[in-house]
């Protein structure tokens, strides 16, 4: 999944059925001078009464009422687009002063154009204010998880947490946005802060007494978080990632920081288990809930007690004044123990007593709930799993957590590496695969423009100087296209092996050059195991 800036104001993604999925059926109209209070910016009196009932960032997206805000992109300015925009509905524009030059030249706007420095710093705010999306008058309790690995399932499990404890909730991340009605599939991480707020009121409307959301460095960095304050934020951890980005660690670990400040949190919950984590509960100036699940670390919750469970973990989670909650999740890992250990410790500092609690994680098991493309198990004979890791420590994480003790058994590991992103992992990843796995096939992740075979030459070459250096006994190939190379590992396959496709997870679509191609590692993984007489199981969320 891409969560890039998008190049210009067209690209901003939408639901299936357009944006107005993500919308409250009703809004209070908002004047325009208002709005121009709001930004800091005189409104001429003959259009000060103009009412705003919507805001948009994509032309193609705009609804009768909206205000269309027309940002520089990398490709096109969303200026040029303006046209579009009245022609659906617009009733006024924000833009900046290239975006106002642009207008000039045509000559022909017959709404009102409001210009400020940065388009991009007002969205947020804007939102909140169009949409009523403020904290406080009914709007759901919000939990925020940001980290490098672990946000999506996170969320789940406190959705799975809230709706044990018989609350009606909401959801938004990587993989779909539910809403109370039907879910949306998600092309962003996080979406678009004109989005984010129109999903806050539709929560709002349809009466959601809470919501959980993944906030991506990306997210925080372009801004689509802007207006909003979280109850409670979460930290699962941080490893290399998005460094095509954030250039540095210290860099990408200021941005995840400002998640947790006055302005966008009023209570944190971070994992200790890294020195930045250490480092981000030291130095947040909001109250902060510390968690620890790593022997040896000091927190105000420690995972202690943890025991193999069928294929998951049941722990016990301490707490302050001798508190004791018994957990079990029915994900494997110990990645999974730091995430539902996290999901508990959030809804506790959300205000839930612990016995309370106790009683749900008992009735209802809620961190068993499957997550598309997390540790999804596709068939138990050989154990076939699909999983989203897709960088240094997420592939290690899943690799230990999945490599059998029967003894005999073979690790297989499927994955590549993403074009267009942070070079600097492809060789490690390739490493810790060599390492961890008994054969390791290295195939396509998303290419997007960049050349496939120069990404898997970056992995193999990690993998082979592991293999060399190290003397390891691995088996190091390079198959594509992707599907060839899944069928290639369940040919190698005995039923007592364990096959792992990683990189991918819930995605369905491989971007080359430009080009959507239907592509999903579930489905593949399924029909190879099939084709060769071995039992799957079954799931209705894979369509095949």
């Amino acid at each position: 999944m891409s969560d890039l800036n998008p190049s210009d104001s067209r690209a901003v993604p939408e639901g299936p059925a357009g944006q107005g999925r993500f919308r409250p059926s009703t809004v209070e109209a908002v004047r325009l001078a208002r709005i121009g209070d709001a930004i800091d910016v005189a409104v001429p009196g003959p259009v000060a009464g103009v009412e705003v009932t919507g805001i948009s960032l994509n032309s193609r997206a705009v609804e009768p009422g909206d205000l269309y805000v027309a940002l520089p992109g990398a490709a096109r300015h969303g200026a040029d687009f303006v046209r579009q925009a009245v022609e659906a509905g617009a009733v006024a524009v924000l833009t900046d002063d290239a975006g106002a030059r642009l207008l000039a030249l045509s000559n022909d706007v017959p709404v009102p154009v409001i210009i400020v420095d940065s388009p991009r710093n007002v969205v947020g705010p804007l939102s909140a204010l169009i949409y009523q999306s403020q904290p406080g008058g009914g709007q759901p309790q919000l939990f925020g998880v940001t980290g490098t690995n672990g946000k999506t399932t996170t969320t789940y499990f406190i959705n799975s947490l809230l709706r044990a404890l018989g609350r009606k909730t909401g959801l938004i991340g990587t993989i779909e946005i539910h809403a109370g009605g039907d879910p949306i599939p998600s092309l962003l991480t996080t979406p678009e802060s004109t989005d984010v707020h129109a999903l806050l009121a539709l929560m709002r409307e349809r009466g959601l007494a809470a919501a959980a959301m993944e906030v991506s460095s990306h997210a925080i960095s372009f801004q689509r978080v802007d207006g909003v304050l979280f109850d409670v934020v979460g930290f699962t951890n941080l490893t290399q990632d998005h460094l095509d980005l954030h250039l540095t660690m210290d860099d990408y670990f200021a941005t995840k920081a400002e998640l947790f400040t006055p302005g966008r949190a009023r209570a944190a919950v971070v994992t200790v288990d890294d020195e930045w984590g250490r480092r981000l509960a030291g130095a947040a100036p909001v109250p902060v809930t510390t968690l620890a699940t790593s022997a040896g670390t000091t927190a105000d919750w420690t995972v202690t007690g943890t025991a193999a469970r069928g294929l998951g973990t049941e722990f016990t989670l301490s707490g302050p004044d001798g508190a004791k909650l018994t957990v079990h999740t029915g994900l494997p890992g110990s990645f999974n123990v730091a995430n539902a250990a996290l999901a508990a410790v959030m809804v506790l500092a959300a205000g839930v007593d612990a016995a309370t609690l106790q009683a749900a994680l008992d009735e209802h098991d809620p961190f068993t709930v499957a997550v598309p493309g997390r540790m999804q198990l596709v068939s138990d004979e050989p154990a076939a799993i699909v999983d989203f890791a897709h960088n240094t420590d997420a592939l290690a994480r899943a690799l230990e957590a999945v490599r059998s003790p029967q003894p005999g058994s073979r690790l297989i590991v499927v994955f590549g590496a993403t074009g267009q992103r942070d070079q600097g992992k492809r060789p490690a990843m390739g490493a810790i695969a060599a390492r961890l796995a008994d054969t390791v096939i290295i195939s396509d992740d998303d290419p997007h423009d960049e050349d496939p075979a120069a990404i898997r030459a970056d992995v193999l070459a990690g993998a082979r100087e592991a293999k060399e250096k190290d003397s390891l006994a691995c088996e190091v190939l390079e198959v594509f296209p992707r599907a060839e190379a899944i069928r290639r590992a369940v040919e190698l396959a005995r039923p007592e092996d364990t096959v792992l496709v990683a990189g991918r997870g819930h995605e369905v679509w491989q971007e080359v050059k430009g080009v959507n191609l239907a592509l999903d590692d579930r489905v593949e993984l399924r029909s190879a195991l099939t084709a060769r007489g071995f039992n799957v199981l079954q799931d209705d969320r894979i369509e095949s």
